[in-house]
């Protein structure tokens, strides 16, 4: 009996390659954004369909899975409408948007399609929303047992300041994610970036052409010349001082303009960690952000992993919005490991 899954919400296909490298195999990923569709295939030999959810049905996902296949169902919708910036700013999380709702629509595909297993990464904060209040009930509902976690990347080898909430259900029984896999007090950016070659600001390293850092102005480059690992802009000398961080309001931010330090954990790779001045993406040692391809390492990806379709105009933004979207490879590993273990528990 086979055992296969579809991954909605696919992007680039993080969490598709962190099920492959489980040994589950994937057997479509779908996804509304075409740009992805390059970076998911090319890399992980699983069709893409573009698509958007509301549109899809159940006897559309069928068709992917063999006749007596094991069903797996997997889907992390986006994350904006619940995000931690968002709490900062005072918005309600339960204030609908364009993407609020797309949970519930993969509520209503599990509905449909009744697979043995479901699995869903998004923010701790999406708890605290009535939309997940109804996730929960659909599954509910439909006999799955259910659980949910937030996680810390570092305790799954994911170099990043980042926690995220797992959910995994199951109509077999109780199903639970896999112990931490790492110390965390051991898993440090160093492994992870520091053998790449040396790049300057706005340079392309010619033997990988993702490992390109964004170009920085004149202020910038002097501001990060004056920055040391794990510090901020109070290390600055006072004329290179932003006005915002002069105010009251601003002095507080201290969690941009910085450089990362070798031996501790990185922060959360967002869609613009390549920006020196959004949070602390500052390198180490050189003068610059990060590079596409450090941003890639630090999400868990292969060294090998391709994001570049040779045939589009080459766009940074897109690429790491590509990137900073991504379920990290481990995350996505462990939901698979967890998987074949509840599996050959009540399979086999």
């Amino acid at each position: 009996m086979s055992i296969q899954a579809i991954d909605l919400f696919c992007g680039i296909g993080g969490l598709t390659r962190g099920l492959l490298n489980a040994n589950i195999q994937v057997v479509a990923g779908f996804d509304l954004d075409e740009t992805c569709q390059y970076a998911y295939q090319s890399n992980n030999n699983v069709p893409f369909y573009k698509a958007n959810i509301r549109s899809l049905h159940a006897e559309d996902l069928e068709k992917c899975y063999d006749e007596d296949a094991i069903r797996i169902l997997v889907g992390c919708a986006p994350c904006q409408p619940f995000s931690q910036m968002r709490v900062k700013l005072g918005i309600d999380l339960n204030k609908s948007d364009e993407k609020y709702d797309l949970l519930l629509e993969f509520g209503r595909l599990i509905e449909e399609l009744h697979p043995t297993i479901v699995s869903m990464e998004n923010v701790p904060q999406i708890r605290k929303t009535k939309i997940f209040e109804q996730f929960i009930k659909i599954l509910e509902s439909n006999g799955y047992h259910i659980y949910y976690q937030v996680v810390y990347c570092p305790d799954y080898g994911i170099p990043q300041n980042r926690r995220r909430l797992v959910l995994l259900a199951s109509t077999l029984g109780d199903i639970t994610l896999i112990h931490p896999t790492h110390d965390r007090s051991q898993v440090t950016i160093r492994p992870f970036i520091e053998n790449l070659p040396k790049i300057n600001a706005g340079e392309v390293d010619n033997k990988d052409l993702l490992h390109r850092a964004a170009s920085l102005s004149k202020l910038n480059l002097k501001r990060i010349q004056h920055s040391i690992p794990g510090g901020s802009w109070r290390d600055w000398p006072e004329e290179l001082r932003s006005p915002c961080h002069k105010r009251n309001s601003g002095k507080t931010y201290t969690s941009v303009y910085s450089r990362m330090q070798w031996d501790a954990i990185g922060p959360t790779i967002t869609t613009q960690f390549y920006i020196f001045g959004t949070g602390r993406y500052g390198h180490p040692e050189q003068d610059r952000a990060l590079s596409l391809r450090e941003g890639a390492l630090l999400q868990t990806f292969p060294a090998e992993y391709n994001f570049i379709n040779p045939e589009r105009k080459f766009s940074f933004r897109d690429i790491a919005r590509h990137i900073g979207n991504a379920v990290p490879v481990k995350l996505g590993e462990a939901i698979g490991t967890s998987i074949n273990n509840h599996l050959k528990k009540y399979i086999e």
